[in-house]
Parts: structure tokens; sequence; C-alpha cells
């Protein structure tokens, strides 16, 4: 069972294990180490009954020494002001190992979506996009989709903004449905990404993808488009886990068949092609050569960690791992491909997303994907520079140290104001 580690006390350490190896003054590293600023609101909406129920809500605006705020917005019961801190900081880093022309943002809501019809969601997204407002803008604060989000919600974050604004500004929210001015590939993004680095990691360590065994911790829009794309690329997915539980069978099953298993019932659990129905924590100590979280933070925790038996895992999920699992995993020689570099297909093709928002003009799904692998092996190239440049063990540090280099570059060439 994971322990309850603070994601934001998980952040600090991360941005400090890696100022060892900076020539960073302590100031600016202490200042890279906390939000700018944090929104805290209550959103009081009518139920489909007609009772008023109130929800708590956070933005976390992290850095923005780089360019505009970028970040997701989850609904989720465990979101946290410490939580969404966390994730905004991730973002900073997460922008700047990639190299484009963000800050980082995140943020959520407390609830648990299932409970609550479309309508009551709508009516609580159109709220919070109303305090919002004053925040975001395409040149600000640019949200996303998130844990429990998606197009749904992002084209109704847009359309408020819009009406309140009387303004037509698409760019001002990313992961919207194409009709409204969302981008090709961007669905599968996340998923994209965290193939290509593991991919990069394998040619990297000299082992062979074709035929590699696949556990895949989460089965929602990351985890299961991972799946199918290391799939495809010649590797075997073998275990799957979700909310509800998790499957196996040592010969493989087809990803695809099993998310539509989990669209028809609400999980993996029961899938025909399984031989054996298995725990998250089985799915997570698995000995297989790719592990891929790609559900919520504190996967793995230092008691956890001692008992993974993969040879690589690539972070799918947003601090799947606490600093003490990290450190196990780099005494056992494991190579963790870290959350900002893993997954920032997601931020990265709502980059494009962007751009093609502020253009009016809009890429084909090919040169979407051409472009976001371009940019995740540049950045995998870069952490391995700085991994071996530094002697360094652990890919997380390699990977900060090139993010906060980026950051405080960009914030000691603006100066400082007043």
């Amino acid at each position: 069972m994971a322990d309850e580690a603070n994601p934001f006390e998980s952040l600090q350490s991360q941005i400090d294990e890696a100022a060892d190896y900076l020539d960073i003054g302590d100031d600016v590293i202490e200042r890279l180490k906390h939000p700018e600023r944090v929104l805290e609101t209550n959103l009081t909406v009518e139920r489909d009954d007609g009772d008023l129920e109130r929800f708590k809500a956070f933005r976390s605006q992290f850095n923005g020494d780089r360019g505009p705020y970028k970040g997701g917005i989850r609904y989720h019961p465990g979101v946290t002001r410490d939580e969404v801190k966390a994730l905004s900081g991730w973002m900073t880093y997460k922008t700047a190992i990639v190299g484009i022309p963000y800050g980082g943002g995140k943020g959520g809501i407390v609830i648990e979506p299932s409970d609550y019809s479309e309508s009551e969601i709508e009516r609580l997204t159109r709220a919070f996009a109303k305090e919002l407002r004053p925040l975001i803008g395409e040149d600000r604060d640019i949200p996303a989709p998130d844990v429990n989000t998606g197009q749904r919600e992002m084209n109704w974050i847009k359309d408020t903004y819009e009406t309140l604004e009387n303004t037509t500004e698409p760019g001002v929210i990313t992961g919207k449905n194409i009709a409204s001015g969302g981008s090709e590939g961007r669905v599968e993004a996340t998923g994209r990404s965290t193939v290509i680095a593991a991919r990069e990691a394998f040619d990297y360590l000299d082992k062979d993808l074709e035929g590699a065994t696949v556990a895949v911790q989460g089965y929602g829009n990351a985890g299961w488009i991972a799946a199918k794309l290391i799939d495809e690329m010649g590797a075997t997915v073998v275990a799957a886990s979700d909310s509800s539980g998790g499957i196996y069978n040592s010969d493989g099953f087809d990803p695809v068949a099993a998310k539509e298993h989990k669209n028809e019932t609400g999980s993996v659990v029961g899938f025909h092609d399984a031989d054996e129905e298995i725990t998250n924590e089985d799915v997570l100590t698995m000995d297989v050569d790719l592990l891929i979280p790609a559900a919520l933070e504190n996967a793995i925790d230092g008691d956890l960690a001692a008992d993974v038996a993969a040879d690589v895992i690539s972070e799918a999920a947003n601090g799947p791992l606490t600093p003490e699992a990290d450190a196990v995993l780099e005494e056992e020689d494991v190579f963790v491909i870290p959350d900002i570099l893993a997954n920032a297909g997601g931020v990265t093709v709502s980059y494009f997303e962007w751009v093609q928002n502020r253009q009016r003009f809009y890429w084909t799904e090919e040169k979407v994907n051409e472009e976001l692998e371009a940019i995740i092996v540049d950045a995998f190239d870069a952490l391995v520079e700085t991994l071996e440049t530094h002697d360094l063990d652990n890919p997380r540090t390699a990977a900060y140290v090139v993010a906060i280099q980026r950051v405080a570059d960009a914030y000691e060439e603006a100066g400082s104001f007043p």
C-alpha cells in the first residue's frame, strides 16, 4: 500500500536533489520551489433536485518565467491545495525539459464526478470557468484536461469564457474537440510520448523492445493508449489494472479489446482474454521489462519499491514514485523515465493546439505526431547528455538539472522587477 507522501514536498525534494549539480544560487532555487500564486475558491452549484452544494476548487500558477502558465484541471475527491501546487510545479519543469514556451499551472475541483449528472457537471464547470476568468487567457494561463476531465469540460470552459468576454478566443484552453478548435493527435499525445520515451530508453540501454513484456497500472486515457501503441511497436502487454483491480495473461492480450471491455463494464476486471485477476500492487511489482504507471501520485512508495521487478519504468502519471521509491529503484538500477519527460506529450500537443488556434491554421495528425516525436527524442537526448556529463545514476535528477537550468536562465535574463 502506497504511503501518503505529500506531493508538494516530493517536488521540492526533487528540485533540491538536482540543485546540487547546478551553479544556481540558493535564493533562486528557493524561488523555484514555490508557486507564484494559488487561487482557492468555493463553488456553489444547484443540483438537479434544486438543492445547493458547495465544492472546493483550486488553481495554482507556479512559474511564468518562460511563458504563460499551462496545465490541466482535474475532478477528483483527492484534490488538495498541496497536490495542485505540486502538479503545477511539475508542469513548469515539464514544459522546460521539452523546450516549449510555457510556465506551469494546475487546477482541480474536489468531487467524485461519477456521483453527479452531466448537467450538474456542466454547471460546476461553468461556475469554475467564471472564477478562473480573470486569471486565464491565451497569453496568461491556458488550462487543459486532466484526471476525469476531457474535451467536454474544455468546450464548456471555452464557451463560458468567450461568452463572458464577448470574444472568440479558442486558444484560452486546450484539449478541445476538433469542432471547437482542438488539435489532431491530442487525445493520444500523453500515451504516445510515454512509449516514445520508453523506446528511446530501450535503445539507449541496448534492450530489445520487440517482444518485451509490459504492465500498465491505470487504464484511463494515457494508460490504454500507451498499451495500444507499445503493442503496435512489438511489445507484449501482459498486465493492466484500473481502480477496480487488474488482469494478467502471460502470453499477452489485445489492449484495444481490453479497453472495449472497460468501456462496456466500467473496468478491465472480467476481460475474457485474461487468465488471472490480480491487484494493482501485483501489476506494479510484476516481473516485466517495462512498467507504465498511469494512475495517480504516490503509487509506489519506498516499501513497495523494494518489490518492483521491472527493468524500465516510463511514468505516464504525474508523481507516481515517492522520493523514497526513487532512492530504492536507483540502488536496484531500474531506469526510470521521469514523468516530466515521459508524459510531456499532452502539454506538447496542447502547445501545438494553442499555436494552431492563434494562427487559425490547422495541422494534419501526421504533422502533429512528427513534431511530437522530434521534441520527445530531443528531450531524451538532453537527459542522456546530462546523465553522462554529471555521471548521474538517476534520470529524474538529470531531467530536473536540464529543466531548472532553463527556467533559471529565463529568470536571470529577465532581471528582477521591481
